[in-house]
């Protein structure tokens, strides 16, 4: 299991999607955050979602809560 990142979708758009830790393509937006938690716990990851969402600089791990 991996960890992955849920981030709003960016630029604007609508939704969540899911952010691999190792650089691949984002997933297809979710209409909910729970929604992205939801499919990253079914394809086996472990998601993790930012605690204050301006701070989530993905090299600092007190930025970041397990769901």
């Amino acid at each position: 299991m991996s960890n992955v990142y849920i981030e709003p979708v960016p630029n604007g758009g609508s939704g969540y999607q899911i952010e691999f830790a190792d650089h691949r393509a984002p997933s297809k937006p979710y209409k909910t955050q729970q929604e992205a938690i939801d499919a990253a716990k079914a394809l086996g990851h472990k998601p993790l979602v930012a605690r204050v969402r301006h701070l989530n600089d993905k090299k600092i791990p007190d930025h970041w809560r397990a769901v």
